[in-house]
């Protein structure tokens, strides 16, 4: 039963650790895509629906 808790304790650790990393690396897609070729516009607006 403590192997089960420690396994636990450390798959909660390592989640929390790699989603800080993740929020620290990670770029919006508005920013990370953008190159002379790539006409990225507002990334406010809808550009699929009708509206």
């Amino acid at each position: 039963m403590k192997s089960f808790v420690a396994a636990v304790a450390f798959a909660v650790v390592a989640a929390v650790g790699v989603a800080m990393v993740l929020n620290a690396i990670q770029e919006p897609s508005s920013v990370a895509f953008t190159t002379s070729g790539a006409r990225v516009g507002d990334p406010g607006h809808n550009l699929i629906g009708p509206s």
